[in-house]
């Protein structure tokens, strides 16, 4: 099977949570050296991927300016990031859904033809990326036809994506020439220290 073009890939951005730990701040929105973080995302995710949709919940006016067509969970509930891939796999029209956080402003620039490339060689239904024993489940690519699964999964209350995996054939992406790329920005002190330092290309 041969990997997946970014023209079959559809990109997902997670901007959907509650951002409790950032103090109720929307993370996506936070601005890091100047401009909102979604924005940093948007830049390395866009031009690896056929078009992108962003999950969001709230502040839904500020997230369409960016000219992306918007998504939101089905219920209200705040329910995590598989809330989010389910929204954004309900609308996908093309073979193939990549995931990645808006908080995550580092994002590898080769992350998903490196996912392309391992769901392919292992004949996968989702790849995941991870660094040395550190999975990363949110930065993933998965065949849309893990809808069904994964709406059978939430409706029976499951919320861990790290238990839906074990419900797939998935495979683990290595990522460990590029550690730091996977760093997120959770609180309002990671926030600071970011902006305090060189932001990395």
């Amino acid at each position: 099977m041969d990997a997946a073009s970014p023209d079959d890939i559809t990109g997902l951005i997670l901007a959907g949570g509650r951002g409790r730990r950032m103090g109720g701040v929307d993370k996506g929105l936070a601005a890091l050296h100047g401009r909102p973080m979604v924005n940093h995302v948007l830049e390395r995710f866009a031009p690896q991927v056929g078009s992108v949709l962003i999950n969001a919940n709230r502040n839904l006016d500020r997230y369409a300016c960016f000219g992306h067509p918007l998504v939101s969970d089905c219920d209200a509930s705040f329910a995590g990031p598989l809330a989010g891939l389910e929204a954004g796999l309900l609308v996908c029209t093309t073979p193939y859904l990549a995931s990645v956080p808006c908080d995550s402003p580092f994002l590898p620039p080769d992350l998903v033809c490196r996912l392309a490339a391992a769901l392919a060689a292992e004949k996968a239904s989702i790849a995941v990326a991870c660094t040395g024993d550190q999975l990363h489940p949110v930065f993933s690519l998965m065949h849309a036809y893990a809808l069904p699964d994964l709406q059978a999964f939430t409706r029976a209350g499951g919320r861990r994506m790290e238990s839906w995996l074990k419900r797939l054939r998935w495979v683990a992406c290595p990522f460990d020439d590029v550690p730091d790329a996977f760093a997120n920005i959770n609180t309002p002190d990671e926030l600071r220290a970011h902006q305090a330092g060189e932001f990395p290309r």
